[in-house]
């Protein structure tokens, strides 16, 4: 068959041949052969393969090879492997096969066994399924409890007239028809109530391995709700899983979720759980920021988000909630300066120790001594409560939330020596809701704080020192760190474990049988403070029951009780409680704000006829009323006074010198430089260390060619910043504006060490050393001047010597004394000096021989000339007979020396002349410590 046979019939099977069948000419080896198309020769293969026209061998692997040749990869030319069987293997292989499959299949079963025996969903089975969450199920007919509808069993005749068909309301019949319709289907009963997902899964009967699966399999289905925007089941799930695992990212979870429920407390006490297992979690504390945030603990808020932005400099959440953070603490100074605030004092038997955070002046001294309070210095800005039963408005007393103090009378009660005015407190108002109420309104104060007379300190947001062992009035140590743990814990916004502490120390009080009614009424004053926070109004109020019992008239309890009442809607007992503590002090402003605002209340709904109804209010005896007496502020108030308007101080110099500075930059970005130095001046005032002012001001000073003023600021920043490239550079500017090429170009090469890539720093140092070679050609052009010498000497104690001539001197310039033990580079700088006026090599031998090599270099780092370099290696010269290694010694560390280089460029023909003949006696000389070869590679350096 002819190519042209072949293209023609492989020409006919892909244009004409549409059943895809290929024809039995075409199993040919001459067509096979001569065939080059790729798709064609593997269906061939297949049809020749598959048998349908029967078998042929040698034919199939001709095509094989010819198809090999066209395309290796092929699929077609692709063979599986035959499935392995007993007879391709050998015994052993077989029976290890057999024996490991039987070992599977008996633990398989063993497992299957034994988790039918112990199902970690068997609590699962025995309840209610919970409903596809997100859409409403729906419940058959069947299953529902409702009773079938009685069908209208009432049939309508049809009009039997023309009359009647008048009358025949067609739309009537047409709703009614369309109604019947709709009542033959089938029913669908809605369900939206969700059935209440148990919060705990016992799981005491699984294994390690299924309570881990369990417990991430509940997580998962807190994730998929939390997705959903369903929190409340979110915390559910997340709940069911840490009760049977706790795992940091469940407690992270939940408490992501008690953000977006606002219950923050709840919130907060997860992320304390997470820190507690992973102490840094970024997670944690940037969720915990966020609760301090919202709960206007700012200054906490900030310190936590500043840690995580130190972990993950580019985290966006918490960048933008430092910055909202911070912006509410520039909103809150300026209330804090016209604002009021609360300040109440308990009168105890231990010295008063004020903690006077506050953005505005207060006045606190005790008559007698007393005890601070340390839970009183929690902030108590406005915070939203929406995970308590009962919610309060929260009376901040400043921004910031400082600490106040409490002194309890230990003379039953009585008040006395507490002075203050009427901008003492105030209280800011927030709509508050409880379970049964929705108008109720309180204010809230921060809980007593008690610790040493000393006044240890329990500031959180300050860094200071805590002493949890200090002294609580008459309680024993146990009971006083107890007390001061929960002053603590509720200062850091822990009211729950705050609370443990406070009932652990009443307990352990009543089982220690003292009797010390003023510790025993501030610790139940502290837990009624505790429950307040915690929306646990019944018993805030039992707690300032019984210290009212113990004290009378303590101003605390009755506040926080009257607080109590009102949140459960009990406005006659509040009002009687607020007009009690107006009779204590008068300067309470939210004690004001509640009496008129619960009149009002009263009026609405008793009518004008309220007073009638109202408990009787107890007279306060004078002795109890606080409000009467005033003294100057305590030593530790002013001391905060004092501290904080430091504080201030910095802080409004810093803005003044950052405004300054900005305009400075921005007149010299518009070329008006004279202004821009006055600028950068009066920022010098303030901060004269700032390294930038300085290298600010000298480009003022170079660009207004003031070139004496521009080295002194550079001078001045080096002496800061001993690397500052600005200021190298910047002081070769001025070097050269002041002829000083060689300094100039020093300062330079600093600059190119630092950073070769500073062009304009290559630039001007080959413009400085073209100016550096004229100078000194014009030099040697100029005749020399005679220069006298003029010897100075150290002359000890106070008599004069007469001067002595120069010409006598420099004849008995060889007798001039020269100091060989120089402590320092200037005393050795003197002593050269002397030797190389009066041209004494010899000295200079001596010198350099008392000199370490190593500290040669250190030495000459302000004296090194070439005049200097000439004369050493004079005096090296000298001394080569006497100690050849000594010389090589200080020649090896002399190079290194600052400027060498520099100096090295500038010798003239006669100096270079002393130094190659001192290279020459150098190698000369046989030594065990140097060979002729080192001498030569250390002359490269110098020649």
């Amino acid at each position: 068959m002819s190519a042209d046979a072949v293209s023609a019939l492989q020409y006919q099977y892909t244009t004409g041949d549409n059943s895809g069948k290929v024809p039995v000419e075409h199993l040919d080896y001459k067509y096979i052969e001569e065939c080059k198309d790729v798709k064609y020769l593997e269906k061939i293969l297949r049809v020749l393969r598959s048998g349908d026209e029967g078998i042929y061998p040698h034919l199939i692997n001709f095509c094989e090879s010819h198809l090999e040749k066209l395309d290796p990869r092929s699929r077609a030319l692709r063979k599986t492997n035959p499935v392995a069987t007993a007879a391709s293997l050998s015994r052993d292989e077989w029976s290890q096969i057999v024996d490991e499959l039987k070992i599977w299949q008996e633990e398989t079963q063993k497992t299957e066994t034994s988790l039918k025996q112990h199902s970690m969903f068997d609590d699962e089975v025995n309840k209610n399924i919970p409903p596809v969450r997100g859409s409403n199920f729906s419940v058959p007919i069947s299953q529902t409890l409702l009773p079938k509808e009685k069908r209208n069993s009432s049939k309508h005749t049809l009009p039997r007239d023309y009359r009647e068909w008048d009358k025949f309301d067609v739309e009537k019949e047409c709703e009614r028809i369309d109604r019947n319709v709709t009542e033959k289907d089938p029913h669908v009963i809605m369900n939206n109530g969700q059935p209440k997902i148990k919060t705990k899964v016992d799981a005491s009967l699984l294994t390690q391995q299924e309570k881990l699966l369990l417990a991430n399999r509940e997580k998962d289905k807190g994730n998929e709700a939390f997705r959903a925007n369903d929190y409340e089941e979110a915390i559910a799930y997340y709940s069911r899983s840490l009760s049977i695992i706790p795992t940091v990212a469940a407690f992270n979870n939940r408490a992501q979720a008690e953000i977006h429920l606002k219950h923050w407390h709840s919130a907060m006490r997860d992320c304390q759980r997470v820190l507690e297992l992973e102490p840094g979690n970024v997670k944690a504390l940037l969720r915990r920021a966020t609760v301090y945030h919202h709960m206007g603990n700012f200054q906490m808020a900030t310190e936590d988000l500043r840690i995580v932005l130190m972990e993950e400099p580019q985290n966006a959440a918490a960048t933008q909630l430092l910055s909202k953070t911070e912006k509410k603490i520039k909103e809150c100074q300026p209330e804090q300066r016209k604002g009021k605030k609360i300040l109440i004092q308990e009168v105890e038997e231990e010295d008063d120790n004020s903690y006077d955070e506050r953005k505005s002046e207060q006045t606190a001294c005790p008559v007698e001594p007393s005890q601070p309070v340390g839970g009183e210095e929690s902030s108590a800005a406005p915070a939203e409560r929406g995970d308590m039963g009962n919610a309060q408005k929260k009376p901040h007393g400043r921004g910031d939330g400082g600490p106040h103090s409490e002194h309890n009378n230990s003379h039953h009660g009585h008040w006395r020596g507490k002075g203050g005015n009427s901008d003492k407190y105030k209280v800011t108002q927030e709509k508050v809701t409880n379970g049964t109420s929705k108008r109720g309104s309180t204010a809230s104060v921060q809980a007593d704080q008690s610790s040493s007379g000393k006044g240890t300190s329990v500031g959180g947001n300050t860094g200071e020192t805590v002493n949890l062992d200090a002294p609580c009035g008459a309680l024993p140590p146990p009971l006083s760190r107890l007390k001061n743990e929960g002053n603590l814990l509720f200062k850091n916004g822990q009211f729950a474990d705050a609370l443990e502490k406070y009932s652990q120390a009443i307990q352990g009080y009543t089982d220690s049988g003292l009797d010390s009614p003023e510790d025993l009424c501030v610790l139940y004053s502290n837990r009624a403070a505790c429950y307040l926070k915690d929306g646990n109004s019944q018993e805030c109020i039992q707690d300032c029951t019984r210290a009212l019992e113990l004290q009378p008239f303590s101003l605390k309890p009755l506040l926080r009780r009257a607080m109590a009442y009102e949140s459960l809607e009990r406005y006659r007992k509040a009002y009687v409680d607020y007009k009690t503590v107006l009779q204590i002090d008068i300067s309470v402003q939210a004690a004001h704000d509640s009496v008129n605002r619960i009149t009002r209340l009263l009026i609405e709904q008793d009518g004008t006829e309220w007073r009638e109804k109202l408990p009787e209010i107890p007279l306060v005896p004078l002795s109890a009323q606080q409000h009467r007496r005033e003294e100057p502020p305590s030593a530790e108030v002013l001391q905060a006074r004092a501290e904080k308007a430091a504080r201030d101080a910095e802080r409004r110099a810093e803005i003044h010198f950052t405004a300054l500075k900005q305009e400075g930059n921005d007149f010299v970005k518009k070329g008006q430089y004279q202004d821009a130095l006055g600028k950068y001046t009066e920022c010098l005032k303030i901060k004269p260390d700032e390294c930038a002012i300085y290298t600010n001001r000298a480009l003022c000073y170079l660009k207004l060619e003031r070139f004496t003023e521009a080295k002194q600021d550079c001078d001045a920043a080096l002496k800061m910043e001993p690397t500052n490239k600005k200021a190298f550079y910047r002081r070769a500017l001025a070097n050269k504006g002041l002829k000083d090429y060689l300094a100039c170009s020093t300062d330079l090469q600093e600059v190119l060490q630092q950073d070769p890539n500073v062009q304009e720093a290559e630039k001007e140092l080959e413009e400085v050393t073209v100016l550096l070679r004229q100078s000194l050609a014009n030099a040697k052009a100029s005749p020399a001047k005679n220069r006298k010498t003029v010897p100075i000497t150290e002359v000890e104690g106070d008599e004069e010597t007469p001067a002595v001539p120069s010409s006598e001197s420099s004849r008995r310039g060889a007798d001039i004394s020269i100091n060989l033990q120089p402590a320092n580079a200037y005393e050795f700088g003197q002593a050269l000096n002397a030797a190389r006026c009066c041209g004494n090599t010899g000295a200079c031998a001596d010198l350099l021989a008392s000199t370490a090599p190593e500290m040669l270099p250190q030495l000459l780092s302000t004296q090194l000339d070439g005049h200097t370099i000439s004369f050493i290696m004079q005096g090296l010269d000298t001394h080569l007979e006497k100690d050849p290694n000594l010389v090589y010694q200080h020649l090896n560390h002399l190079h290194t020396a600052d400027r060498f280089s520099v100096v090295l460029m500038l010798l003239e023909k006669d100096e270079r002349r002393h130094m190659t003949q001192l290279f020459e006696h150098l190698s000369a000389v046989e030594s065990a410590e140097f060979t002729k070869n080192d001498v030569q590679n250390l002359a490269n350096k110098y020649i």
